[in-house]
């Protein structure tokens, strides 16, 4: 399905929010953004970067801020995104259509996108530290050709993340079960995180 109609099924989609994320988009269309659809959410970026997402849930919606972190948030609405894991992204969330005053959301959206003019974006950390494949992934390569080039065309920063994956894990059982998850993403030419970036 083509972004456009993604976009379109997202908003008219029956929601309990349906209309509280209908508010949403309207402001948000207000300003200097270009509407996409990205990791199944309408998203907004500037030149290509990413500014702010329209989600919504079970119990809440909102607005997630990719380099929130640089918002002043006077009124202390947002909170990060996913703690421990997310150290840009902030997210601000709604439970009903009264918790939105639009003139503060706009001022927060226009910050956002200031700040991305700016490039006030905070870039991870690359680690220069190598890490061995993994003694599983080694056999799985003498058992599969296919994988073993895809693997080595992927960038050392994708096959990076690859060996981490399976090494961090504790028990040989979730080794196994990792290894099984990231082959088709291998195979796809895919980094492990490529649908976050």
């Amino acid at each position: 399905m083509e972004k456009a109609k993604k976009i379109e099924a997202y908003f008219t989609e029956e929601h309990e929010f349906k209309k509280e994320i209908g508010t949403l988009r309207d402001l948000v269309l207000k300003c200097d953004l270009e509407e996409t659809f990205k990791w199944s959410f309408p998203t907004y970026t500037l030149n290509g970067k990413n500014v702010l997402a329209i989600c919504k849930f079970k119990k809440h919606f909102g607005i997630w801020f990719f380099n929130g972190v640089f918002l002043t948030d006077k009124n202390k609405v947002l909170e990060n995104a996913q703690e421990g894991k997310t150290k840009a992204m902030r997210q601000w969330k709604f439970k009903t259509k009264n918790d939105i005053d639009e003139s503060l959301v706009l001022s927060y959206i226009k910050e956002a996108i200031e700040n991305q003019k700016a490039e006030k974006v905070l870039s991870p950390k690359k680690s220069t530290t190598q890490i061995p494949i993994p003694e599983t992934l080694l056999t799985k390569f003498k058992k599969d050709e296919k994988l073993k080039i895809a693997y080595e065309a992927l960038t050392a920063y994708k096959q990076k993340e690859f060996n981490e994956y399976i090494v961090t894990a504790k028990r040989e059982a979730t080794k196994l079960k990792r290894l099984e998850k990231i082959i088709p993403i291998i195979l796809e030419g895919k980094g492990l995180n490529d649908k976050y970036r």
